[in-house]
């Protein structure tokens, strides 16, 4: 259920805003970009998001922003804290649950967003996920997803091999302990889901993935 990195959380939470800011060398790439895809994925949005593993907020802040009604879920007690020491979610309900186990709103949710998320299923969680998202959105409902994503597994198998010639061994581990999808392989979970979906890509690492629910 991607809870088998939960202790990375509780060691990461204080300098997760630092680290998608470009502060962390080995990961600077992953995240360059970062605000523009923030601003993205609102956009894309419809009116009232359910949000998977918003962590300290960055994402809820931009859905807010841009009028959204959100519903952030969020697995670690650490990052929940975070998020609501800032003061434009400290009126915020940040809710327990992750990507499969959640408390669903009493409400009509016609997006589901997740940024840096998704890549802690595994192939048949990432299925299982998306057809239960399918049934709790309407025929032309979203599913936004921003994450690391690889074209092919040759081009995955490339870039673990530059990042540790390039000594990013906590990257390079990243990579081969998680479950990052390639685009063809999402395309057919999102198909077999009912969805049909567009990629954009935003760096070298990271792309969106916008799913209309047919």
């Amino acid at each position: 259920m991607g809870l088998e990195f939960m202790p990375i959380f509780k060691e990461w939470a204080g300098a997760y805003d630092d680290t998608v800011a470009g502060g962390d060398r080995e990961y600077a790439e992953v995240f360059s970009n970062y605000n523009e895809m923030l601003h993205m994925i609102a956009e894309k949005s419809g009116q009232t998001v359910l949000e998977f593993g918003s962590g300290t907020g960055n994402l809820t802040i931009s859905l807010l922003n841009a009028g959204k009604i959100v519903y952030p879920i969020e697995p670690s007690a650490e990052m929940r804290a975070l998020a609501q020491s800032k003061p434009e979610l400290e009126k915020v309900d940040f809710l327990t649950g992750d990507m499969e186990n959640f408390p669903v709103p009493n409400d009509n949710i016609d997006t589901i967003a997740a940024n840096f998320v998704f890549h802690h299923l595994n192939g048949i969680e990432k299925k299982q996920a998306l057809k239960k998202y399918a049934t709790l959105l309407p025929k032309g409902g979203k599913v936004i997803i921003g994450d690391t994503m690889f074209v092919s597994q040759i081009r995955f198998d490339d870039v673990i091999t530059e990042a540790m010639k390039a000594e990013k061994l906590t990257l390079a581990a990243d990579l081969q302990r998680e479950y990052y999808p390639l685009l063809p392989d999402l395309e057919n979970y999102f198909h077999e889901a009912g969805f049909a979906v567009k990629f954009w890509q935003i760096n070298t690492f990271a792309w969106i993935a916008e799913a209309v629910k047919k």
